[in-house]
């Protein structure tokens, strides 16, 4: 028979990843303030929870004291609202916020977890990703292991797209931007029925390139096509790309960041890109977010920012397999 989460020889099983999840979090909120950035707490319920055309959202309802009632959802990240702060004039902000992303549940996903922002005006690609680098030296053991792999994070990799698929699947993946017939032929693979050039290079990334990225040693991921970059910036050297990486350790998806976009009006084509292509997918949802796209127009600095998935870092800082080991009560499903 199957204990319950709740039951106290499971979280026994738990209590020695859970405490190394409390001194991860007090080291993290550490290094950002002796760094003279300022904690921040946004709104979860939101009338926009995000632009991203697979992520599936938590729908929920204001009552307003008169009557009315409003569509929220619960948000997929504080994004928009931290760099509406920026735009404010709230300098360097973090944010250790709950998020919820539908559909979602495996070893190393949850429905509902913790994720650590940080947005740095006037920093560069260079600058965040050296920052973020401090801030894994000093949180993190020199030496991380999880589900079977173990990452030295002493040496670090970088690694353009272009290089990795390159390196990895044979082909010049940016020469056949958009062109799924001309990647399928290049790298190999055969197109499935209905399958877009976007499906195909996310189906190369999981099957060929992210296997090997981040396990002896971190790899930064840097310079995605700037049609899987909606909102960074485009590189003022080579405009098919933008100022995007990801980050790997432990062979885990650890975070995604950003040399943000500041243009509302190039946001804007963005959005109603990734909008329409939602919408006829998934049909209709939520209204444009106007007021973001207006604290854009008004001025945001430029900056760079940086999701990292804190219950992953989690499991890397307590040597954890699972990410329902790092959680306090987990959906049974993933204890």
């Amino acid at each position: 028979m199957t204990l319950p989460v709740w039951h106290p020889e499971n979280l026994a099983a738990r209590l020695p990843f859970l405490r190394r999840r409390g001194e991860l979090t007090a080291a993290t909120r550490r290094f950002f303030t002796e760094r003279g950035y300022t904690e921040v707490e946004t709104p979860y319920a939101v009338p926009a929870p995000g632009e991203e055309v697979h992520l599936a959202t938590f729908r929920t309802e204001r009552v307003h004291p008169d009557g009315r009632t409003e569509a929220l959802w619960l948000h997929t990240s504080p994004e928009f609202a931290m760099k509406r702060l920026l735009v404010a004039g709230a300098g360097p902000i973090f944010q250790l916020a709950r998020v919820w992303r539908n559909g979602e549940g495996s070893a190393r996903h949850a429905p509902e977890f913790t994720m650590l922002e940080w947005y740095r005006p006037g920093a560069d690609m260079d600058a965040l990703i050296a920052e973020t680098i401090a801030f894994m030296q000093a949180v993190l053991p020199a030496v991380v292991t999880s589900a079977g792999v173990t990452t030295d994070l002493s040496r670090i990799e970088r690694l353009t797209m272009a290089d990795a698929f390159q390196r990895y699947a044979g082909v010049d993946v940016l020469a056949t931007a958009g062109d799924a017939a001309a990647l399928a032929a290049a790298s190999g693979a055969r197109i499935r029925d209905g399958e877009t050039w976007e499906d195909l290079f996310f189906r190369l990334m999981l099957e060929r390139i992210e296997p090997h990225l981040g396990r002896d040693q971190p790899t930064f991921l840097t310079h995605w096509p700037a049609a899987q970059a909606a909102l960074a910036r485009r590189s003022p050297d080579d405009p098919r790309v933008a100022e995007r990486f990801e980050l790997f350790v432990g062979g885990i998806e650890l975070a995604n960041a950003f040399v943000e976009l500041t243009d509302a009006a190039e946001q804007r084509a963005r959005f109603d890109e990734d909008r329409s292509r939602r919408h006829d997918m998934y049909g209709p949802d939520w209204a444009m977010d106007d007021d973001f796209l207006a604290a854009l127009a008004h001025g945001m600095p430029s900056a760079a920012g940086i999701a990292v998935g804190f219950d992953r870092l989690a499991m890397l800082a307590a040597g954890a397999d699972r990410i329902g080991q790092v959680l306090w009560l987990p959906p049974e499903d993933l204890a």
